[in-house]
């Protein structure tokens, strides 16, 4: 994991095999698609800028080129409105570009990453920790050292082991 001058935008197109997120709030509502977020709480249809959002493009063409983009969301049900609309609009819609997202719930049993932050991994050598504020705001990414790479594998690892296929548990725990 080096430090670099790269902004998280460079490294979600620049990546070369695979890039990880793990997503820990319940609440990004500020951070990106929030009038989608608002016609989804006013049972709006999806405008179809949500649909070809330009993130959208970015994973097509990610893995397109046989790279690997996925995720772990760690959750608690009852979902938030939040989690409903990023789950129910945003994942289904970003599988069919190739993502592939796991859920890590902890309705039923222990958090086994209680201190982990949200981060993306990218090609398993860089790390870029996120930062939020306490409505959903994001606030920025620090690209973290070599130093703490371990402690970030690991953290991807058992979010995976413990985590189950986004559409077997959509199926189980979708609204």
């Amino acid at each position: 994991m080096t430090t670099s001058s790269k902004s998280l935008g460079d490294w979600l197109k620049d990546f070369e095999q695979e890039a990880f997120r793990l997503e820990t709030l319940d609440d990004y509502s500020q951070s990106g698609g929030v009038s989608a977020y608002q016609d989804f709480l006013a049972g709006k249809p999806q405008p179809e800028d949500f649909k070809t959002a330009d993130w959208v493009t970015t994973v097509g063409n990610a893995t397109q080129a046989g790279k690997r983009m996925y995720r772990v969301h760690v959750v608690t049900r009852p979902l938030t409105d939040y989690l409903r609309f990023e789950l129910g609009w945003g994942y289904i819609r970003n599988v069919k570009a190739g993502e592939e997202f796991f859920i890590l719930d902890i309705t039923e049993q222990e958090n086994p990453i209680p201190n982990a932050p949200d981060f993306w991994m990218f090609d398993n050598r860089t790390v870029g920790a996120m930062s939020y504020d306490s409505e959903g705001k994001y606030l920025g990414t620090e690209f973290t050292g070599d130093s703490k790479l371990s402690e970030f594998l690991a953290y991807r690892d058992l979010a995976l082991a413990a985590a189950v296929p986004f559409p077997e548990w959509w199926a189980q725990y979708g609204e």
